[in-house]
């Protein structure tokens, strides 16, 4: 990893930068889970208005939310997500995963998550884009990227 004046040079600390605090993470598992309003998300979590203000702000700033009037009230603004927002939906599937399996004790997990395609419970994997397998730890190396370095 590469030390520069402002970043280090890790996809997983400028993951971390952009979405690594609890109350982010509890966004967007809202969000993911249908929330798109303000009322709803602090409604939900119990967050103080100014602390759920600033982490949809940097969300939207961050483009993994975006913002718009509402359609059906135009006070009010929703909350979806963008593409780039949409490609953190494994990060928070990975975290409820862990929490499931690691976290939950004797009672199980608090949600069961059900593939619509397939209609089967869920539970999260991460598989090769190649080959199609699951991929465990010791099963990857890493290679430094030359254009990074």
């Amino acid at each position: 990893m590469k030390k520069t004046k402002d970043k280090i040079n890790c996809s997983l600390v400028q993951t971390i930068e952009a979405i690594g605090d609890r109350w982010s993470l509890l966004i967007l598992r809202e969000a993911f889970f249908g929330v798109k309003r303000f009322d709803i998300f602090q409604s939900n979590l119990g967050i103080a208005t100014n602390i759920l203000s600033e982490r949809l702000k940097k969300l939207v700033k961050d483009d993994i939310l975006q913002r718009t009037k509402d359609p059906e009230d135009a006070r009010r603004f929703i909350y979806k997500y963008t593409e780039k927002g949409l490609d953190l939906y494994s990060i928070v599937l990975a975290m409820i995963n862990w929490g499931d399996r690691w976290t939950t004790g004797e009672k199980g997990p608090p949600l069961f998550l059900h593939h619509k395609t397939c209609g089967h419970r869920l539970d999260a994997m991460m598989c090769c884009s190649h080959c199609g397998k699951q991929v465990h730890a010791r099963e990857v190396h890493y290679e430094k990227n030359p254009n990074t370095l």
